[in-house]
Formats: structure tokens, sequence, C-alpha cells
């Protein structure tokens, strides 16, 4: 014997309660008129309630019960169901006129990435959207995102992809919420950076787990969030609470030099610049003044002035392994740093570089 299916009911129209009203009356016939004087209450108010104009409020719905015999919590439940439905067709008819939004956003990559559940129903999808990115309507994200864009450094892709990089930067919100940190104290911060630069001489397999546990005691969430493609975002830091802040990386540039510095340019910002600012980086950059004073915290971070005169003579692998040795880093990270101060040729010491990829 085949087991029958069972279907939610939900009806695409709305009924008031004041027609279930209508037909008690009717039945027992009573008139509105005889109604309203049993009640005391204005003929016009009962007229009103039985078209749908006005709503049975909690008061009415006792003297109903009173006069009716029929109790106060079934018209309450009749009154909530309606207002709910009318709530429903309102919001289902804002969200078909925002569809054109899903062109904004990476509806086919968060699909994908299961956070969101896929449908053909474009006004479902739309709800979907603003579930995830936290928001109750389009115009609120837009707000949300017009909040925070004059804070964003160093690139152009926000301003060409805004709904890419706002997924992204959400995708790290909701990572965070997941990662229990210690209250923020910078004494501490500064203590886990020094025991995070050790990390660079691991294999990435290894050192994430421990990067993110050493900093979570020191009151900073750091996260690997995949890239999304358009968006270009190598990192991001804010500040979540007053107690909470986080570093969100992204593998952008596949290479340990990249994500270190990537990393504690981050890190700058946490330390160094406002709990209300909002970073997001594409790479490196030197025209905003925060943004320079970010990279040079990364670089004395990563190789402290007092050994920088010592680059010019590392001329080959041999030498660029034991400066690194020396200093404790790894030696992609002295390579990239040749490279950017364009002491050596861009190919030179490519092999010394690790390969950092989310397999």
């Amino acid at each position: 014997m085949a087991t029958a299916e069972r279907y939610a009911f939900n009806p695409d129209y709305a009924i008031p309660p004041g027609a279930t009203l209508k037909e008690v009356l009717e039945s027992r016939g009573i008139s509105q008129a005889e109604l309203a004087t049993r009640m005391g209450m204005a003929d016009k108010t009962i007229s009103q309630i039985i078209n749908g104009i006005a709503p049975i409020s909690f008061d009415t719905a006792y003297k109903l019960e009173l006069v009716l015999g029929i109790a106060a919590s079934f018209w309450n439940r009749l009154e909530l169901a309606y207002r709910e439905r009318l709530t429903l067709a309102d919001e289902t008819q804002k969200l078909n006129a925002d569809v054109s939004w899903l062109k904004e956003v990476p509806v086919k990559e968060l699909v994908e990435r299961r956070l969101i559940e896929p449908t053909n129903d474009k006004a479902v999808l739309v709800r979907r959207l603003l579930e995830f990115f936290g928001v109750s309507s389009v115009e609120a994200w837009r707000g949300v995102l017009a909040g925070s864009a004059i804070q964003f450094r160093g690139g152009r892709s926000h301003s060409k992809y805004p709904g890419y990089v706002a997924a992204w930067r959400r995708i790290g919100v909701l990572q965070a919420q997941e990662i229990q940190t210690e209250p923020f104290d910078a004494q501490e911060f500064y203590k886990a950076l020094d025991l995070v630069r050790s990390l660079t001489t691991r294999h990435a397999k290894t050192w994430f787990t421990e990067l993110t546990s050493i900093c979570a005691k020191a009151g900073v969430c750091v996260v690997l969030t995949k890239e999304i493609p358009r968006a270009s975002v190598s990192g991001s830091a804010r500040w979540l609470t007053k107690d909470k802040a986080l570093i969100q990386l992204s593998l952008k540039y596949k290479s340990d030099d990249q994500i270190w510095f990537s990393f504690f340019h981050e890190a700058g910002h946490i330390l160094n610049h406002g709990k209300k600012d909002l970073f997001v980086d594409y790479g490196f950059c030197e025209d905003d003044p925060l943004e320079k004073e970010a990279n040079a915290f990364a670089r004395n971070m990563l190789i402290p002035p007092e050994f920088e005169k010592h680059l010019p003579h590392l001329t080959n692998n041999a030498r660029v392994r034991k400066f690194a040795s020396d200093i404790g880093v790894a030696p992609g990270i002295v390579v990239g740093r040749l490279h950017h101060d364009e002491l050596v040729p861009r190919h030179k010491f490519h092999e010394l570089i690790a390969r950092v990829d989310w397999e």
C-alpha cells in the first residue's frame, strides 16, 4: 500500500476573522446591531471588523467570548493568522519587485557552497539571500553597504562588484560566530604575533589551527574564506564587538609570502587603527596613509629593520635560506621582500616560495 504524501497548505489569500464572525452571527440569528449593543461597542466598529477593516483586539476577543461563548483565544488566533497572511502577501510583492538584485550578488557561488538553498522561485531566493546577509530588505542591504563603503581601502573591486565583496565578508562574519575568543588584549595580541611569526616556517596544513588558537586567546578571530570570483579580496580587518576583532583572509595569491604579509597587514589595522573602521584590502597599496602604515607594520614584523642591511647580499638560494633560518621566517617571505624591493628580478628564487592552496 502506497504511503500518501503530505503537503503543507499555504494559501495565497487571506480570510479576515470578521468573515467567521459573520457566519456565527447568521447561524444564531444575531444582527450586527444587536451584537454591537451586547458588546457595548459602536455599530461602525462591528461593521469594520466583519469587513476586515478593523482588527479584533484582545479586548474585543474577550467581549466576544462573553457574548458568544467562543473562546477569546480562538478569535486571537484567527486575527494573528490573518495579519500574518497579509504581511506575507505584502512581503512577497516586495520580494518579487527586488528580483533584479539577484544579478548583483554571487548567487551561484553561495548555492554551490551550500550557504543558501537553491530554488527556482526568485522571490524565495531573494528572501534567502536577505537571511544570509542578515538584513530585512534590499534597501537595508544597500544602506549597510553604503555605510561601510567609505572605509574600503586599497582597491576598486568593491566599486565594481560590491555584492560579491559583501558576500565574501559576510561568510567571514558567519565563520567568526563559530569561534570563541577571549576579550581583546592588545599586549597579548602583540605577544601572539611573535608566536605566529614562528609558524611561517611550518607547512600550511599544520599552521592554520595553531594560528586561530593563538590569536583567539588574544581576542582576535582569524578565518580563511575562499575567494569569490570578481571580489578579488586578499584580506579584511574589522571589529565584531568591542572585545572581538576579525581578520579574514583569502588565498588570492596562493603563496606563503603573500598570505603572511596579508595577515600581518590586517593585524596592523587591528592594533593601530580605529574600532569603527572596516578595512577590505585587494593587494599591496601605498596610496592610503592607513594602508601604508599597515604595510610598514607587516614589513617590520616579518623582517625587522635591523636585518634589512643584509637583504642586498642574498644572491643565491643558500644565502636566502640561511638568512630566513637566522631570523626565524619562511624563505618565501624573504623572497617576497627581495622582489618587492626590486633587489632581485621577479623570476628569481621562485622555487623558495611555498604554494598555499585550498587543497
